[in-house]
């Protein structure tokens, strides 16, 4: 990256740009061996006290002293796509919502808090998509007595690296003590391609409903308590895929879920069994269910995954998805 103008190494940011993307170098060290700099690219979220915040993709903010910078500048947001559909934050994070809905909700402002008896994260966490419409230090005491109301630990779900995501309110709850446990991508792709692949989908079998052989096969839950069928069967038009094992096998081979909300599909549990694998069958279980989102009209894909899910992400990455922005479990010390 360029810092320089006429060879000279210069600091173009100040504390007026906050809430601007800009890209810093700082000295980390001054050895014998010469200056060590380290660069970093990310929202800047504050600047007090001799202090910046800088919050990149990952959501972990970067705290500088103002004494270490070398050069500083703002920089455009990140560039367009590609390739996919275009889409904002503030457009697709209600359609994900949509998708996994909780048995109860509670408005906070522009928040929502959600709880579903602690069914994953994304059904018991705050979803904040906008003004809590009161100051942030009462917002989080309210949201943690709400979830201790409920005997469940208190979550936030914010969004990075996208345009029109959360940086700064990730580096406020960090400030605040609160401590991320979880990053996911959300890909998103045009769904056409992935109804096109050359799966043999016969073996599919599609239904409005889940039922206990789908359950046997899903691994998101100990006990299969009312909320997990709950929160499953909400959206706007779900479909649930199976792909029956082997004669006398109890669970599937692989399962799906695809929730269709406009001109979006929304793929979710995509499940294999252990000895069904490396088969293409999470191939076969998108494929069917995006041929059935096309049927209803949609028309673009998206999915999450977590960071850490190599062999997902390598799936995702030949059907032509490609990361939107990460989302983010933060939760209160």
């Amino acid at each position: 990256m360029e810092f320089t103008i006429g060879g000279r190494l210069e600091v173009r940011i100040a504390p007026a740009d906050v809430g601007k993307r800009v890209s810093v170098r700082r000295l980390t060290e001054n050895g014998s061996r010469g200056p060590k700099f380290t660069d970093t690219v990310g929202v800047l979220t504050s600047w007090n006290n001799g202090v910046l915040s800088v919050t990149p993709k990952s959501g972990d903010s970067v705290r500088i002293a103002e004494s270490s910078l070398v050069a500083g500048k703002v920089v455009p947001s990140a560039p367009a796509r590609r390739r996919g559909p275009s889409a904002s934050f503030p457009e697709l994070a209600p359609v994900y919502a949509r998708a996994w809905q909780p048995l109860e909700s509670e408005p906070l402002g522009d928040w929502l808090l959600r709880a579903a008896g602690g069914f994953t994260r994304r059904a018991n966490s705050v979803l904040p998509l906008g003004d809590p419409g009161m100051p942030l230090d009462e917002a989080l005491e309210r949201v943690r007595h709400w979830y201790a109301d409920r005997e469940l630990p208190a979550y936030i779900q914010t969004a990075t690296g996208g345009e029109g995501t959360q940086e700064e309110l990730c580096a406020a709850l960090e400030g605040h003590g609160w401590r991320r446990e979880v990053t996911a991508e959300v890909r998103i792709a045009a769904l056409a391609p992935v109804g096109d692949l050359a799966a043999e989908v016969s073996r599919v079998r599609l239904s409005r409903t889940v039922d206990d052989a789908w359950l046997a096969r899903y691994q998101r839950f100990v006990t299969p308590g009312p909320q997990v069928a709950a929160v499953l069967g909400s959206g706007p038009s779900v479909w649930f895929a199976t792909v029956p094992g082997d004669q006398g096998d109890e669970a599937p081979a692989a399962i799906g879920r695809c929730v269709v909300d406009g001109r979006w599909a929304g793929f979710m549990a995509v499940e294999v069994a252990p000895e069904h694998r490396r088969k293409g069958l999470a191939t076969t279980v998108m494929t069917a269910l995006a041929r059935q989102a096309m049927d209803e009209g949609a028309s673009a894909a998206w999915l999450q995954v977590e960071a850490d899910n190599d062999g997902a992400r390598a799936l995702y990455d030949g059907m032509g998805f490609a990361t939107h922005h990460l989302y983010h479990h933060f939760r209160a010390a």
